[in-house]
């Protein structure tokens, strides 16, 4: 028997000490600052020094894994749950010929109710929220075990030389609202969202416990996020209870390489249903996005509780099912060269993904026809781009008390 066969992993460590050598004595790049937010993600994920000698493979998986990373900020940006239900709603009395509140509810926060706000009423808003975003697909975002590439001696569980990226991401959004009720059955809303979003990354590799700065990048884009239309109409109403039929319209107002919006047109249709008591309320929607990034099936669940006059308790449920998007994965494969080693690569897959959401909140009516919503955001599970906790606050004014 040769030598070669007696040492099988011999060539393999020789090669790839000459690989880290070469590399230790490489500066690391740092990417421009007037560079994209788009360009910069793509610079982290694919300046890459792990010789794989399979060019396409690795191409293909950086590229997919910097799409899924986009794709998810972008939804993430322009699905972000913005306040659309009616808060103050008003109906003729007829006995008494005059406007009277028909809920003593100010309604859920997200998701909307079949109460319409009224004719001719109106109302303008303005919201904040701030997302620090520190995990994907379960995989922690900031401390640096986010593999890009590895390579791993056949048998052991433990690369002896491994790629990692560590990525800080933080969006803050101000959110303009308006609302018209064109009759008692039929209202018309907007939101136009202004965007602030900071990306900050480096690029890791580490040959045996020996540490490498590879590369380096930062950007910040601020902006006008995609705008959405919506419109409701009552098609049944019991009291403050009743049925309606929605739909939204999301343009593709954002810069789509600053990731602010996605570029294209989106189509919501939506079915809300709500059941209200004196004091609670229990109200549902269903809805389904025609959108060129990812078609999603969205459902939310909400509990109101009047617990005073002028304060409402809201819990909720917030649904999304996309499809095309799918998670970041590791592959593994045999490297073509070395023998007994194989390497292992993130990528996205294309499977439907499910997400929840937990919102807990309240709407104080802060006095006359003001209104102020503060709520804070949970996710319950673990795919997508997740932040521990997204805090919001939103004030609302009223017209036509």
């Amino acid at each position: 028997m040769s030598a070669h066969r007696r040492h099988p992993h011999r060539t393999t460590l020789t090669i790839a000490i000459a690989i880290c050598l070469s590399a230790a004595f490489a500066r690391p790049a740092a990417a421009q600052q007037s560079q994209t937010i788009s360009d910069v993600l793509t610079f982290l994920m694919t300046n890459r020094t792990i010789a794989t000698d399979d060019f396409v493979r690795d191409e293909q998986a950086a590229i997919a894994t910097r799409n899924t990373i986009s794709d998810l900020i972008v939804l993430e940006l322009a699905n972000m749950p913005s306040a659309t239900a009616a808060g103050f709603t008003y109906r003729l009395d007829p006995t008494l010929g005059t406007v009277t509140r028909s809920s003593d509810s100010f309604g859920p926060i997200f998701t909307q109710r079949s109460l319409m706000a009224g004719r001719e009423r109106a109302s303008f808003g303005v919201s904040y929220r701030t997302t620090s975003y520190d995990s994907i697909d379960g995989r922690n975002l900031r401390d640096g075990t986010l593999l890009s590439t590895a390579s791993v001696l056949r048998g052991e569980s433990t690369p002896f030389d491994i790629e990692t990226v560590s990525l800080r991401i933080r969006a803050d959004t101000m959110t303009f609202t308006g609302s018209y009720g064109i009759t008692d059955r039929l209202d018309i809303s907007a939101g136009v969202p202004f965007v602030r979003l900071n990306l900050e990354g480096q690029r890791i590799d580490t040959y045996r416990g020996r540490t490498l700065l590879q590369a380096r990048g930062s950007a910040t884009a601020a902006g006008l996020g995609d705008v959405v239309l919506r419109t409701r109409y009552n098609v049944f109403s019991d009291g403050a209870s009743g049925v309606s039929v929605g739909a939204e319209v999301r343009l593709p107002t954002g810069r789509e390489e600053d990731l602010l919006g996605t570029g294209e047109y989106a189509f919501t249709p939506r079915l809300i249903g709500s059941y209200e008591s004196a004091r609670v309320g229990l109200h549902g929607e269903l809805g389904y996005s025609i959108d060129p990034i990812a078609d999603a099936l969205s459902y939310a669940v909400a509990v109101t509780g009047v617990a005073a006059p002028r304060l409402t308790l809201i819990g909720e449920l917030l649904g999304r099912r996309l499809d095309g998007i799918g998670q970041l994965v590791e592959t593994t494969l045999p490297h073509p060269r070395l023998a007994g080693v194989d390497t292992i690569r993130l990528t996205g897959s294309g499977e439907s993904t499910e997400r929840l959401v937990l919102v807990t909140g309240f709407k104080w009516n802060v006095g006359s026809t003001w209104l102020m919503t503060a709520s804070a955001m949970r996710t319950l599970t673990s795919v997508g781009l997740n932040a521990e906790w997204v805090p919001s606050i939103t004030f609302d004014y009223w017209f036509g008390q």
